[in-house]
């Protein structure tokens, strides 16, 4: 073997190694994260993970104040996943909600919406995953 076909032999068997150790995107660990304020100066954190055929979503308000009642809601595409209540808690005055939703062929668009009437603060929280 010459030198110029040694070479490309080593960058073949490299390009090989690569694509084989390449995760898909629906792989398991593969996740998606977003955070912001809210109207009145919450912040939110919103997290999609792809899990076995799922998709984990992980919602966290933080106001600073315990026993607030929030109303929320998650949804998928625009379709709602849950709707209901959460109360913020000791010692850091947040909720956080967990779910899991279907996986759908194509692009996820999680937006999870939260709203307390003491203030009337609203958070509107949105990621996009592609799995």
């Amino acid at each position: 073997m010459n030198t110029s076909t040694k070479s490309a032999a080593i960058v073949l068997g490299v390009a090989l190694v690569a694509t084989v150790g390449a995760q898909p995107a629906s792989a398991k660990g593969l996740d998606v994260r977003a955070s912001g304020h809210c109207s009145k100066g919450s912040v939110w954190k919103l997290k999609a993970k792809a899990d076995d055929g799922w998709i984990q979503t992980e919602l966290e308000v933080d106001s600073n104040k315990v026993g607030q009642t929030w109303s929320v809601r998650l949804a998928d595409n625009g379709v709602q996943q849950w709707s209901g209540t959460r109360r913020t808690v000791a010692p850091s005055g947040s909720f956080s909600l967990e779910r899991r939703v279907a996986n759908r062929a194509g692009t996820d668009r999680i937006t999870a919406t939260a709203r307390t009437t003491s203030t009337g603060e609203t958070c509107t929280a949105v990621v996009v995953f592609r799995g």
